[in-house]
């Protein structure tokens, strides 16, 4: 007799690695208009990776830039590893971003228009790789900073107000 083998059951497939989140740039969003985004990869040192996995960077001041055909991002702030010894890294440095050679010269070519400029707005882990997430950036003058608070605020009175009613 020959024995029947039960199907075993396939489990349904991840959608990938997780995503851990290590810093948001809130003020790039305030500041800029955000057009288009791209995610890269980033060369960092061995420090570097240990010091992000501790959630120790900062994309305050950060800016990227095209030089040749790299994509840099510049004025990051990742804190020294705290058990690092003298191989440890420099906090602010010229960090190199891996970007498909289109992509960065679609960059280029907008980023050399009059008013945009590149910013870093997340840094997060993709399984164990280091991604960035840079957006190509036009500047919001203050009155449309004014606005874009104002209308933030007003919708927050209105589902407020929403859920107030609803309770009564």
């Amino acid at each position: 007799m020959a024995a029947k083998k039960s199907a075993a059951k396939k489990a349904a497939p991840e959608d990938g690695p997780a995503k851990k989140l290590i810093a948001s740039n809130k003020r790039a969003r305030h500041d800029y208009y955000i057009d288009a985004t791209w995610e890269a990869g980033i060369v960092l040192t061995g420090t570097e990776v240990k010091s992000l996995r501790d959630r120790g960077a900062s994309l305050i001041d950060g800016y990227c830039f095209v030089e040749g055909r790299e994509v840099w991002m510049d004025a990051v702030h990742i804190a020294p590893y705290v058990k690092g010894t003298w191989t440890n890294h420099a906090a602010r440095r010229k960090r190199k971003l891996l970007l498909h050679k289109s992509e960065i010269e679609k960059l280029a070519s907008k980023s050399r228009e009059k008013g945009f400029t590149i910013v870093p707005l997340e840094i997060y882990f993709l399984g164990s790789h280091a991604k960035v997430v840079i957006g190509l950036a036009r500047g919001k003058k203050e009155w449309d900073k004014r606005q874009t608070l104002r209308e933030k605020q007003d919708l927050r009175e209105t589902q407020r107000a929403i859920r107030q009613r609803e309770l009564v």
